[in-house]
């Protein structure tokens, strides 16, 4: 009798932890995408001239407001655009490589595909002199050249996490060098081009980077939320999720190649933004709580560290800093922090 008593009781608990959960995960979620809507607002309003949020919405209506038009038009608004879609691609793809292989340190910053992009531009901008159009398309094919050659090598033998990691530390390591030799050899104008463009910067942004941003992230981000359930049930590794019906290495390459092609192209517009894929998804996971995707989150919390960290490279010091600068200081610290706690624990999102 104590047994039957028992389990109604057991499974309204369980079902009141989920909702609980459920509550929490949406109310977090929308008071992201408020955080960044107001983010995106402020970031029209605030320069070197104010404007408030009556001439801002005019514009963005497209009507005539003296001086507004341009400054707020040709350039706050694409820098802000530039920021907050950059922002969620690079939160996006790197909280899909440290869900899929169930290790926070796996994210495209660490295990090599930024360094293959860096690299790729590096030796476009400095090798070849080529323009910003197609710098941003070599960045995309170092990137997916990179992440291709990861896969392949981490492939052989049993695919691990740990594999990967190892793999792409070494790949980074070995583009790592090419960048910086190609940098040694660079001329000054060449050499000024190339730093700026791997500290990550919103300073160059134009609709021209902006558009293919926005188109990738309009086709990619829905295919990949519309594989959440797969991605979340790889964590229990390959066996239980091939039990469960999911056809683990399509899924993998498709995800892969989801969250690289966002990364690319975010790298091809903005630079390789230190740490923003890297932090995007444990803050998230944090916020969240345990249970349910994280891709929506992630991405939020990546375009706000973006915004947010442009904001202050912008106005909270004497001089400007471009946003790379100012999220490598906020990531290294958070790297260390992620190190010791994997090490103790084997710490996961």
């Amino acid at each position: 009798m104590s047994i039957v008593l028992q389990r109604p009781a057991a499974v309204g608990a369980l079902a009141r932890g989920r909702r609980a959960r459920t509550r929490r995960r949406i109310g977090v979620t929308t008071v992201l995408a408020v955080a960044v809507v107001v983010v995106f607002a402020v970031t029209l309003m605030v320069g070197n001239t104010f404007y408030t949020p009556d001439q801002v919405f005019r514009v963005l209506l497209g009507q005539t407001v003296p001086g507004a038009s341009f400054t707020i038009g040709e350039l706050r608004l694409p820098r802000a655009s530039l920021g907050l879609l950059s922002g969620l691609a690079f939160g996006m793809a790197g909280v899909t490589f440290q869900t899929m292989l169930r290790n926070p340190l796996a994210s495209p910053d660490i295990i090599g595909i930024s360094s293959g992009a860096s690299a790729a531009a590096v030796i476009a901008i400095i090798g070849f002199s080529l323009s910003d159009a197609l710098v941003s398309t070599f960045a995309l094919v170092g990137a997916l050249a990179t992440a291709g050659a990861i896969y392949l090598l981490s492939r052989k033998g049993a695919f691990t996490g740990t594999r990967l990691v190892l793999i792409g530390i070494g790949v980074a390591a070995m583009l790592d060098s090419v960048t910086t030799y190609m940098l040694s050899r660079a001329a000054n104008w060449d050499l000024q081009t190339a730093m700026q463009w791997l500290t990550g910067s919103l300073n160059n942004a134009s609709w021209g980077r902006v558009l293919p941003l926005a188109l990738a992230v309009v086709v990619i981000v829905p295919l990949m939320i519309g594989n959440t359930r797969s991605l979340s049930v790889l964590r229990l590794g390959d066996d239980s999720a091939a039990g469960l019906g999911v056809r683990v290495e399509r899924t993998r390459l498709l995800l892969i190649v989801g969250a690289v092609v966002l990364l690319a192209v975010a790298t091809a517009g903005a630079g390789p933004i230190a740490f923003v894929a890297f932090m995007a998804g444990p803050i998230a996971a944090r916020l969240i709580g345990p249970g349910g995707s994280l891709l929506v989150p992630a991405g939020l919390v990546g375009a706000l560290l973006v915004m947010l960290s442009d904001l202050v490279g912008q106005f909270a010091f004497d001089n400007r800093y471009p946003v790379g600068v100012v999220t490598g200081v906020l990531g290294a610290p958070y790297l260390i922090y992620l190190l010791i706690r994997t090490n103790r624990s084997g710490g996961s999102l």
